[in-house]
């Protein structure tokens, strides 16, 4: 079994940073691209951020120049730096891995979410 935990979400004000972190846990055999994704109320999910095992990243327009994501592969962990945040960033943010274990090929697993609010 493989559970994603997000940790880091929280109030701030426009301007201010936030950083994210998501460690996956279980039986995994290996970890390929990881992510973070975010669903603002009456939107759709969309991505934010993607890192391969190689360290390869892409991000939205939206949070080019601002957002870094980085990962740790010893402890199956990806973070996301968020700086100069605007209230339109506000969202639930979910941690995405796509990885397989040793009895289930590549798969999809998303954390429980973390919600990220930019208000003053």
């Amino acid at each position: 079994q493989v559970q994603l935990v997000e940790s880091g979400g929280g109030l701030v004000q426009p301007g201010e940073s936030l950083r994210l972190s998501c460690e996956a846990s279980g039986r995994i055999f290996r970890m390929y691209t990881m992510g973070w994704y975010r669903q603002a109320p009456g939107k759709q999910r969309e991505l934010v951020a993607t890192i391969t095992a190689g360290g390869s990243t892409n991000y939205a327009d939206s949070v080019w120049g601002r957002f870094t994501i980085s990962r740790d592969n010893a402890k199956n962990t990806v973070y996301l730096q968020m700086n100069s945040l605007k209230p339109e960033d506000t969202a639930v943010y979910y941690c995405n891995a796509n990885l397989r274990t040793l009895l289930v090929g590549s798969t999809d697993y998303w954390g429980q979410g973390t919600q990220v609010t930019v208000s003053s």
